[in-house]
């Protein structure tokens, strides 16, 4: 390959992805994870292409729920980063993926999906018209509590009481939502 052949494929990557994120931002949709997200693509359809969400991919694989999520909705996602699957308990995601373990790896991950398209301005006014704390029904049967946090952030303590913050919110898709959080939510030990 000669040089003039090398700039001409650069100058035209640089130019196709220009023009990408020229029409992800008339979108008015955040990047997720490196990834443009489109507002006409299903919830799969662009959580596949975050570099940040490659461990969820795998478990909603592994749960079997891709159809399911791929599905009309609408479904509000809270959808934890690799990196909040990386502070787990060391080995807890790799057991989770097992066969054996789908029923419990199911119930985690719809824990996280809320039969709703709830934007964050929606998700606040609950939290501001319940005093400061609003309950939250998933689909896993899971009941969390959203709260407001010092920051304006949507905070969700789950059934451990442990709590997750909303870093990206209102990621518009076809079938939704996704609100990327910073934590795992586990239903509560029974």
């Amino acid at each position: 390959m000669n040089l003039r052949t090398l700039f001409a494929g650069t100058a035209i990557a640089l130019t196709s992805t220009a023009a990408l994120a020229e029409t992800h931002a008339e979108t008015g949709n955040p990047m997720v994870g490196g990834a443009a997200m489109f507002p006409e693509k299903t919830i799969v359809e662009n959580a596949v292409n975050s570099a940040d969400h490659t461990t969820l991919v795998a478990a909603v694989k592994a749960a079997g729920l891709v159809e399911t999520l791929s599905g009309d909705g609408p479904f509000t996602v809270f959808a934890p980063t690799n990196a909040a699957f990386a502070a787990l308990p060391e080995g807890s995601v790799d057991d989770l993926l097992k066969p054996e373990n789908k029923d419990r790896l199911t119930e985690i991950l719809t824990c996280h999906v809320v039969a709703a398209n709830a934007m964050s301005d929606a998700i606040l006014g609950m939290i501001a018209d319940d005093g400061g704390m609003h309950d939250v029904e998933t689909v896993g049967g899971c009941t969390f509590t959203v709260s407001e946090g010092d920051d304006g952030t949507i905070m969700i303590t789950d059934g451990q009481d442990r709590t997750a913050t909303v870093t990206v919110a209102d990621v518009r898709q076809s079938n939704g939502v996704i609100h990327v959080i910073d934590g795992v939510l586990l239903p509560a030990v029974e």
